[in-house]
């Protein structure tokens, strides 16, 4: 009986753990494609807020940053009713609360900085760049622990030491902003990657 017992409590946890494994594979592969329009978005926005800013001298554009989510989002919708609907488990919620936790920090760092520097100082919020991409770097390489695949872990480490990297060989000015370009390639290519690899 005792036997019987410890060998169910055994396939419970092998059914369990291949549930979670199941999940984490499709969740990776329907990432895939979000990693390639954020990568996308990313990149345009930084390349347009760097002309922008480089051609004014001004660093207020970067409020367009704000406007990046009104347009991915809408994308999200869409491509999103094409999906299966992926299991609402551990590994989803653990996800989804590592993204929105990075956007509550990088929104917050980045209105306190626009604040403090228009309020004190004329120069741009210098400092947060290399923060803010070290921040994406970190989720993305925590969510590459959480779903098991190296190819997300190393994206995030390239993106955020290679963009702290970066920032401290560029001007601080407007090219800081090719640092997010940087980001969201490798982003990009971390979701072709993805992809490919789950097809």
């Amino acid at each position: 009986m005792e036997q019987n017992n410890e060998l169910s409590a055994r396939q419970s946890l092998d059914l369990i753990t291949e549930t979670l494994n199941r999940s984490r594979k499709e969740i990776t592969r329907v990432n895939g494609k979000y990693f390639i329009l954020w990568g996308i978005l990313m990149t345009v926005f930084s390349l347009v807020i760097c002309y922008f800013w480089k051609i004014s001298g001004k660093a207020q554009w970067n409020i367009l940053w704000f406007a990046m989510p009104l347009v991915g989002y809408p994308f999200v919708y869409h491509m999103s009713k094409k999906d299966e609907k992926l299991p609402s488990n551990l590994v989803t919620k653990i996800i989804k609360g590592i993204w929105t936790l990075y956007g509550i920090f990088a929104c917050s760092m980045a209105t306190v900085c626009m604040v403090i520097a228009s309020t004190f100082t004329e120069t741009s919020s210098m400092g947060v760049t290399p923060a803010l991409v070290l921040l994406f770097g970190i989720a993305e390489s925590i969510s590459g622990i959480v779903l098991k695949n190296w190819f997300i872990i190393i994206g995030g480490w390239i993106i955020g030491i290679g963009g702290v990297i970066i920032y401290y060989l560029s001007d601080v000015n407007a090219e800081q902003m090719l640092i997010f370009a940087f980001a969201g390639i490798i982003l990009a290519l971390t979701g072709v990657i993805v992809k490919r690899q789950n097809i």
